[in-house]
Order: C-alpha cells, then sequence, then structure tokens
C-alpha cells in the first residue's frame, strides 16, 4: 500500500485558506499563497475550459463568484484569465498557475467537477499538466467516469473517491467505485460514523472530511476520520480531540 502519512499530516484549506469571500475568495491564488504560507494542504476544484485547459473553479456557472451569467466550460482559459473574482485582483487561475505558485511547499489535492458526457479528455489534460511537478499531489472526484478515466492512466499520485451518505444503496455504490483501486475518500463529516467508512479504515485507506467550520465539527472527525478539510477558521488556534 502507497505511503500516504502526507496526505493526513496537516489540515486540508477548502478551496484554499480564504476568508469566506469576504477579501481573499475561494479557489483564487491568494487564498492558495495564505494556505501555503500557513502549512496548511490545499483542497480545490479543477474545471475543463472550450480550449481544455484545467482552471481552478468551483461552480458551473459564473454567476456567483464573478459576477457575470455564462457556462465556465464555454470560456477559454485565456478569457477566465480576464475575469475577476469577487472583484478582487484575483482571476480565475489555471492548474498550472496554482502548480507554479505552490512549488511543493504544500501537498495539493484535487477534485475533478465532472460532466458527463463532456468529460473527454479531461483527465489526460489533468495529469499532462501535472507532469515533471514536485510535490505531493493526490486526485478525486465525485464522478466515477472521471475516476475511472484516471485510473486508466495509471497515474503515480493518489486516487480518491469524495462522497458522503449514510444509507445501504449509497454505500454499495461507493463500493463500486473503491473496486477501482482507489487509495483514500473524502467524505461528508456528518454522514459519519458509518459501515462503509469503517470498513475502509479497517483496510487501511485515510479519510478525510469535508467541510469542517466549527469545533463540533474538528471533534468528530478526529473521533471516525483522519484528517479534515476546513473553512472559517484557523485550526491551529482549535483544540484537536
Amino acid at each position: 500500500m502507497k505511503d500516504l502519512s502526507w496526505l493526513t499530516a496537516q489540515p486540508v484549506a477548502h478551496r484554499g485558506y480564504h476568508d469566506m469571500n469576504h477579501a481573499i475568495w475561494e479557489n483564487t491564488l491568494s487564498a492558495f499563497a495564505r494556505a501555503a504560507e500557513h502549512g496548511f494542504a490545499i483542497e480545490c476544484d479543477l474545471q475543463y475550459t472550450a480550449d481544455s485547459v484545467p482552471v481552478v473553479f468551483h461552480d458551473d456557472d459564473m454567476l456567483r463568484l464573478c459576477g457575470i451569467k455564462g457556462d465556465i466550460r464555454e470560456k477559454t482559459a485565456g478569457e477566465l484569465g480576464l475575469v475577476a473574482i469577487g472583484g478582487t485582483a484575483d482571476k480565475v487561475p489555471t492548474l498550472g498557475q496554482l502548480l507554479r505558485l505552490v512549488k511543493g511547499r504544500v501537498p495539493i489535492v484535487l477534485e475533478l467537477k465532472g460532466r458527463k458526457g463532456d468529460d473527454d479528455g479531461f483527465a489526460d489534460a489533468v495529469l499532462e499538466t501535472l507532469e515533471n511537478y514536485q510535490g505531493h499531489v493526490a486526485l478525486m472526484s465525485f464522478d466515477h467516469w472521471l475516476l475511472k478515466d484516471l485510473k486508466a492512466q495509471a497515474p503515480s499520485y493518489p486516487l480518491g473517491l469524495t462522497a458522503g451518505g449514510n444509507q445501504p444503496e449509497q454505500f454499495f455504490v461507493h463500493e463500486e467505485a473503491m473496486q477501482l483501486g482507489l487509495d483514500f475518500i473524502s467524505y461528508f463529516y456528518g454522514d459519519l460514523p458509518n459501515s462503509f467508512i469503517t470498513k475502509e479504515r479497517s483496510l487501511g485507506r485515510p479519510i478525510l472530511t469535508w467541510t469542517v467550520r466549527d469545533q463540533a465539527g474538528v471533534d468528530h472527525t478526529f473521533r471516525h476520520a483522519d484528517q479534515m478539510t476546513f473553512e472559517g477558521f484557523d485550526p491551529s488556534e482549535r483544540l484537536i480531540a
């Protein structure tokens, strides 16, 4: 089994170490720089542009983050590089820009945001961008077809399932995904504990939680998982039980 101790060694900043979009917005180079400066791992979302470039952005539509309507996938990376996030100086960054900023200082956990039937080349583009990067990177997704695409390339990076739920029918779907040979899981903390996660932990798979925003979530995470993805507070100021 791969040594993934680095994946759970420090708290993971959800969409970077932002300030809940007051001055430092989510999934921006400013949020990623702040995370690296504080020694937190970085979680962020990847979308796929019209010119086949992975960019860091969560939503399908640009309205909430950019104040303009439009499908993120209908824009080119160049166009997005001119679009302000939250009216700040930060623009929509590419994955390449993120990697050049972090330079291996902290681990990066990349969540691919899929769109079924429209993801041809997405996994390949991400892996190509990561080629020769010197630093810890993990890849994950809710979308099983993207996990299959990634696994087919036999990457050196650990692959994980992003998931939630506490019903048997949901566990069945999750277990199907794990049959791909995935390495870790990022799970909604409010759905722990459950039999699926208990089984996977017993097999030695690291479990991250998402998204922790208070002390109760911190305490719950460390009772039932290995590390948290957090936002809205400084984990160094909290008691980790």
